[in-house]
């Protein structure tokens, strides 16, 4: 088995590959969501948006629990830090995530025009809302989050639900939602037949790609030459005791920008956050569907990488105690538990793979506005 170190290594590894997964996936659902409104003008348009992610959307919410159970088993500190102190954020994401199995089922239950526009905005909701929030989540773990531990390792949040909201966490949620809106809307160009909500799908999707170049390289801006980065003050022992207190931090400016000096092949990850981007709005404006869809996702996963290789070795750093960071050497569950952990993804992580494939391969293929008209199994 694996040492210490190297299990902590993966683990972290494992948990962006997860948060990658969930953007890939149930990302272009939140997209596709948050577009519903605006894409499909009649009954039979929106009807169209929503079967191109009916037959997934239930399989992809999968990674987000995925996610979830990871930071749990693997990073314990991290979980009742972030899931205590973003208590309310983590409520409202769960309220939105709520509206879309409902709005799902409900929705056609009703041949009333006015029924089935509330359930639209409440899909619209279900989208737009963990998008954002998401993102001012990623944006609150960049700048630092209000918390403290005791000499006993108890949690302490000294912050407030508003206080999550600031001009550079904002920025974030928007760019989440830029990117997530993109790929949303190169998965309807690959989704629905040629006609109206093709058409305006590429028109959103060309904006978010451009919003997204332009949101991306101000937040690069603000972490670069704004109040925003840390970095470990004196030595730190990869295979030491799970314990922050024994670690010392302190704020930085430019600090997320030290490890592209120590590591060049990082400069991959925002590199590929940039050209993905302007890949899809290429492929989009090309009417290369691929191209767009291949982009957006590319896109995706240069982003999440970037943040998360530009903290490393940070998870989760403290705004207001330096010895209370929370970083992959001293935040992670027994050196067991993670290889037992590590087993277990092993043998059952590629039959989740290959089962969302083939999944996928069976539900391939355009939605037609003549099949959502005649097919009552479609929503």
């Amino acid at each position: 088995m694996f040492d210490y170190e190297t299990l902590r290594l993966i683990w972290w590894g494992l948990l962006g590959v997860l948060l990658i997964g969930f953007a890939l996936t149930d990302g272009f659902d939140l997209g596709v969501a948050a577009l519903l409104p605006f894409v499909g003008r009649s009954d039979a348009e929106r009807r169209m948006v929503i079967n191109a992610i009916g037959p997934t959307w239930e399989g992809n919410q999968v990674w987000f629990i995925l996610a979830g159970g990871a930071i749990f088993a693997a990073w314990p500190f991290v979980y009742a830090i972030s899931f205590s102190g973003f208590y309310l954020a983590m409520f409202l994401v769960l309220a939105a995530l709520i509206l879309r199995p409902v709005g799902f089922k409900y929705r056609s239950k009703r041949p009333d025009a006015a029924w089935r526009s509330r359930w639209d905005w409440a899909l619209f909701v279900g989208g737009f809302v963990p998008a954002l929030v998401f993102g001012v989540a990623v944006g609150n773990v960049l700048s630092g989050a209000p918390f403290r531990l005791d000499n006993d390792l108890r949690t302490f949040f000294d912050g407030s639900f508003l206080g999550l909201f600031t001009p550079f966490t904002l920025l974030c949620g928007l760019l989440s939602v830029a990117m997530l809106v993109l790929h949303g809307s190169a998965w309807l160009a690959i989704k629905v037949e040629h006609g109206a909500v093709h058409d305006r799908a590429r028109t959103f999707g060309t904006v978010a790609g451009l919003a997204s170049l332009v949101l991306f390289a101000i937040g690069w801006a603000f972490v670069a030459y704004g109040d925003i980065g840390y970095h470990i003050v004196g030595a730190i022992d990869p295979a030491g005791p799970s314990n922050p207190l024994r670690t010392t931090s302190e704020a930085a400016r430019g600090g997320w920008l030290v490890n592209y000096g120590l590591y060049p092949w990082m400069m991959i990850a925002p590199l590929l956050g940039f050209g993905g981007a302007a890949l899809s709005v290429f492929g989009i404006r090309r009417g290369s569907e691929t191209a767009a869809f291949a982009g957006s996702s590319a896109s995706a996963i240069g982003i999440i990488a970037t943040v998360g290789l530009s903290m490393f070795p940070f998870i989760l750093p403290s705004s207001i105690d330096s010895h209370s960071s929370l970083t992959v050497w001293n935040a992670s569950s027994s050196a067991r538990t993670l290889g037992i952990m590590l087993v277990v993804t092993v043998v059952f992580l590629p039959i989740v793979l290959a089962y969302t494939a083939w999944a996928y391969k069976v539900m391939f293929g355009r939605v037609t506005a003549h099949e959502v008209a005649t097919n009552p199994d479609f929503y």
